[in-house]
């Protein structure tokens, strides 16, 4: 299947030429006349690789790569700037965004099949060195399986087995004490599975663009009261519901009601478990610029900037240091949550005294 180049420049001569010369080398080639037009041939074309013009009527280069840097599902597209400019202020400035590459009209068929070549095989890279992060990622997760399942099954049956044979001679409060554990152990083993089927769905979605496009179509309609039930359920569960100080205005915003519930509890889950009882948890909300800002501080362990680096990449922080149930999955989902939704996550700490997530989705 050939590749597709979107070439995104306003002057008709140059546009034609290099969609012949594209063609000609057996590409799929798509043009578009100025940038507001490209954006929208993004999401039809779904290019592979974009040539872009800086100097543009309605909305520029630059404005063109910002918009599809703010877009997870555009940020990766190789793309070239193209320019009448041979100032080196300018493709300093260019490149200082974040190009790929930067070719200066005139060029020869030799300069930009080069220079296409050189990005997609860079872009064919990545891609599999992303593949094998991914299959890391798995492996990590299949290897964390038995664990995982077998230690709280053990609990529910060796609590199980000890009311059968020893119920006559038990106390109410002993059996209602075991009771307890064995309905400890099934609350973790049901965590730990929603968990996996929800990561499994969304690494589903993501490489679904119809399944993707209706996910990113749904919007909750009271983000306040998602955050309250899902933060006063996550911090319950683990007796801390006293810890909760809450300042939460409301929005609508692009998310699923299910999918900004689960989110919520891992943050909160998260904030309970590494902070101690009594120290308080901090859920507030702001609106900026076409986003609904949802942060969550806690006044706990913190994390040292590798390990907020490694977010995502399937690993529980300082398991031999501090013992604790779980596999680390969670921030993984909510992780993930943001590339379906095109949200944005920022984790900033200071070790040993508190950690802050801060969530950015966008307000419907």
């Amino acid at each position: 299947m050939p590749t597709r180049v979107l070439v995104i420049e306003d002057d008709g001569s140059i546009r034609d030429s290099l969609l012949d010369l594209l063609e000609a080398e057996d590409y799929a080639a798509r043009g578009s006349e100025n940038g507001l037009i490209g954006l929208r041939l993004v999401d039809e074309f779904k290019p592979e690789l974009i040539i872009c013009d800086i100097m543009m009527p309605e909305l520029d280069g630059y404005g063109v790569y910002d918009r599809l840097q703010a877009n997870p599902a555009t940020a990766l597209i190789p793309f070239i700037f193209l320019t009448a400019k041979a100032d080196r202020a300018d493709q300093r400035h260019g490149m200082s965004l974040g190009a790929d590459d930067y070719v200066t009209k005139p060029f020869t068929r030799q300069e930009i099949l080069q220079t296409i070549e050189r990005q997609l095989t860079k872009r064919e890279s990545l891609s599999k060195r992303f593949d094998a992060k991914r299959q890391e990622l798995i492996q990590s997760i299949a290897l964390s399986l038995p664990h995982e399942l077998r230690t709280p099954l053990s609990g529910i049956k060796t609590g199980a087995s000890v009311i059968t044979e020893t119920i006559d001679s038990m106390s109410t409060a002993d059996i209602k004490n075991i009771v307890n554990i064995i309905y400890q152990s099934a609350e973790r083993l049901e965590h730990f599975i929603v968990n996996y089927l929800t990561f499994a769905e969304l690494e589903i979605v993501l490489n679904d663009p119809v399944r993707l496009s209706l996910l990113r179509a749904r919007t909750c309609g009271s983000a306040r009261l998602v955050i309250k039930q899902a933060a006063h359920t996550a911090a319950g569960r683990a007796r801390r519901d006293s810890d909760l100080w809450l300042n939460l205005g409301d929005a609508a915003v692009g998310m699923a009601d299910l999918h900004l519930s689960k989110l919520v509890d891992e943050l909160v889950s998260n904030a309970c478990k590494f902070s101690a009882a009594g120290q308080p948890i901090e859920l507030s909300t702001r609106t900026v610029d076409g986003w609904y800002v949802f942060t969550v501080v806690d006044h706990g362990r913190g994390m040292t900037p590798q390990q907020i680096a490694d977010i995502g990449a399937y690993m529980q922080f300082e398991r031999k240091l501090h013992e604790q149930q779980g596999t680390g999955l969670g921030l993984t989902i909510v992780r993930r949550l943001m590339d379906v939704y095109n949200g944005e996550m920022t984790v900033n700490s200071v070790y040993g005294s508190s950690t802050t997530v801060e969530i950015k989705l966008l307000i419907r």
